[in-house]
């Protein structure tokens, strides 16, 4: 039997022959071989007739129940992931309590979205199961970002596969457990293991993928969904430009800044990547953030007033330290911090002067850094935000001019003197940060077949 250990992030330290790492184990789980995955993709088939005969209310019953188990176990979750990814026991309870707690809700909006609708006295639009889903779920939010493809995937009939992160095995393995207590048997499956098994997945017999994740691997799952024109959703990251107009409210674009850089220790799709100010204000925006990101406090997870935890693992650590580093070598200022953290913390860092040929201002950094860039006109910070391969998320902050600012930004979503992705709309990116989308009506029926009935 091959297990998966799951590593406490705040634990990882260099071995003595430095070459290699060390780290506490958490616990492990049984993962799944590749040689298996017909059985579990057969027994989903099975499965899933039974489970799509029942009344979409039905299901949404079963659903509800399901959830109400997770309840008792808080506590226990937000402690995992925690230990499991390093996110603070603060964010991780709001993790949790957002899935858990607003689960009946999340429910009945998407039993509404997938409710046959009567087009006239003779015509009806369905929306019926696809089949197999195999949802790909990453490590920066184990539990919701699993939660935002499983649920719509389940109440509209389909059995689901999930593919957790092998860096959160442990979340997922009590989550899905849990939920199993009440769902019919073989409805959902858990599939632990690592990249190999994911891209097996994908190749599989099932009928659609839900990732989260890299654009890399985005683009390695629409290669090979393509044989078989499998139905695809995927969120493939970000690099959210946000830009500072000098007609700005300069204390709310500060704090939006600082905050947006380093939630979740930087680990965010839409984390704030790359800032344009304009050089007017640029000296005071610069002071100002210095000084909200100087009294962020980083420690473990479990530790009092803890603002940003441990990076997930030195893989991740070691990509920010090149970012920081290469911005150094190429002439960029460090305003707080530097390009040199040990394992397993990367401290506030503030830099300025970030230029298009800077890896922190082309690739997604994933680490709480606030990257700066002066301009003199906002055509020259209109066309930096935009060039970019990716396209979730961008901010503007300012006063007379902003909309029309924001209007010409090439984003999924698109925040004006806010974050973007605000209020009730779908998750969704331009460009290549996304195919398809999730959330609400339109995001909901993304998981089932649409069916035009006429009598």
């Amino acid at each position: 039997m091959a297990v998966l250990t799951s590593y406490d992030p705040a634990s990882y330290q260099k071995a003595d022959d430095g070459q290699h790492t060390e780290a506490t184990a958490v616990g492990s789980v049984e993962t799944l071989a590749i040689s298996q995955l017909p059985e579990v993709i057969a027994n989903a088939r099975v499965a899933q007739k039974s489970w799509a005969s029942l009344s979409l209310i039905e299901r949404q019953q079963y659903v509800v129940k399901a959830y109400q188990q997770l309840v008792a176990l808080q506590d226990e979750l937000a402690r995992l992931i925690g230990q499991e990814m390093g996110k603070d026991y603060r964010r991780a309870t709001y993790e949790v309590g957002g899935t858990v707690q607003n689960a009946a809700y999340f429910a009945s909006e998407i039993s509404d979205a997938l409710t046959t609708e009567h087009v006239d006295n003779r015509t009806e639009i369905q929306y019926r199961p696809l089949g197999v889903v195999a949802v790909i779920s990453p490590w920066n939010y184990p539990l919701a970002m699993a939660n935002n493809l499983l649920m719509p995937a389940l109440m509209a009939g389909n059995s689901v596969i999930l593919k957790p992160s092998e860096q959160t095995p442990l979340v997922a393995e009590l989550f899905i457990n849990t939920l199993n207590s009440v769902l019919p048997k073989h409805v959902l499956q858990l599939a632990q293991g690592d990249r190999s098994l994911g891209q097996a997945l994908v190749a599989a017999d099932i009928n659609m993928v839900a990732f989260t994740g890299s654009m890399a691997a985005g683009k390695h799952i629409m290669a090979n969904a393509a044989a078989s024109l499998k139905r695809l959703v995927m969120e493939l990251g970000g690099n959210d430009p946000m830009i500072v107009m000098a007609t700005a409210n300069i204390d709310a674009a500060v704090r939006f800044a600082v905050a947006s850089s380093f939630e979740n220790a930087g680990q965010m799709c839409t984390s704030t990547e790359r800032v344009y100010v304009d050089e007017r204000i640029a000296d005071e925006f610069e002071q100002k953030v210095v000084m909200l990101a100087s009294r962020y406090q980083v420690g473990k997870w479990d530790e009092a007033n803890v603002n940003i935890g441990p990076l997930v693992n030195p893989m991740q650590h070691q990509k920010v330290l090149e970012q920081l580093q290469d911005a150094k070598a190429k002439g960029a200022s460090f305003l707080l911090g530097s390009d040199d953290y040990a394992l397993p913390f990367i401290q506030p860092t503030v830099v300025s002067g970030i230029t298009p040929e800077m890896l922190i201002e082309r690739e997604e950094t994933f680490g709480p850094v606030v990257a700066i860039s002066r301009y003199k006109h906002i055509d020259e910070a209109i066309s930096r935000a935009n060039d970019s391969h990716y396209g979730l998320a961008a901010v503007v902050f300012g006063g007379q001019g902003a909309k029309a600012v924001a209007e010409q930004l090439e984003a999924g979503m698109v925040g004006v003197n806010q974050g973007a992705g605000a209020g009730n709309a779908p998750w969704v990116g331009a460009k290549q940060s996304g195919f398809g989308f999730h959330g609400t009506v339109a995001g909901h029926r993304q998981f089932a077949q649409v069916r035009v009935m006429s009598y």
